[in-house]
């Protein structure tokens, strides 16, 4: 069972090869530029995602602040914080694509 296992991972990395191989003439002039097309869907992603959580971050410290107003000052300082973390994800997003969009 083992060596038929190992055969036919091996008949699929021979078979694999000649479809991973780069045509002599590299990308055609026409082609669609994908990594553009899904950087805009990340990007898009990533700020919907990020105007969520702040969405709840905030909801979640009114209520705090709501319940227990001796603690807005250490809610708001977490939340603060709270609100710069969630935001870096589509700030590193951002430096992402401008690094990898050519």
């Amino acid at each position: 069972m083992k060596t038929k296992l190992i055969l036919l991972a091996l008949a699929l990395l021979a078979v694999a090869s000649p479809i991973m191989a780069q045509t002599s003439g590299g990308a055609a002039a026409g082609s669609t530029n994908w990594v553009a097309i899904t950087s805009g869907f990340a990007m898009a992603i990533a700020s919907g995602l990020c105007g969520l959580a702040q969405a709840k971050a905030a909801a979640a410290a009114a209520e705090g602040m709501g319940r227990n107003p001796g603690a807005a000052a250490a809610i708001r300082f977490a939340l603060i914080i709270s609100l710069v973390l969630i935001e870096s994800l589509a700030l590193y997003t951002l430096v992402i694509i401008f690094v990898k969009v050519k």
